[in-house]
């Protein structure tokens, strides 16, 4: 399963309330941002393999503003892993897989 895409209008539904149910790591990224594509690629990787045990969300921050600043969104990519409706963990900048999977692992 690839990761889904989601707004300002969607991000309460599809994150929060869906964190609930399984955990959910979510993308904030940029079309112009190099860092951002390098790690996209990874990160749809993940959504595959955890499926299971996580879901991914990717969300543009400069179509969806009111989000990236309710979470203080800085510097991009950021992700930022949701579990029982709350933010449980912040990485800012591109990993390789192995430390996002470390860093991330213990929530799921």
């Amino acid at each position: 399963m690839a990761s889904n895409v989601v707004t300002d209008n969607t991000f309460q539904e599809q994150v929060i309330e869906a964190s609930k149910e399984k955990p959910v790591l979510v993308d904030f990224w940029a079309t112009w941002c190099g860092p951002c594509k390098m790690l996209s690629p990874l990160v749809e990787e993940l959504a595959g393999e955890k499926s299971e045990q996580l879901n991914v969300a990717k969300i543009d921050v400069d179509e969806n503003q009111a989000v990236s600043s309710q979470f203080g969104i800085m510097s991009i990519p950021t992700l930022i892993l949701f579990k029982g409706g709350k933010p449980v963990k912040q990485l800012v900048g591109y990993m390789p897989k192995a430390r996002l999977l470390s860093q991330i692992e213990q929530y799921l």
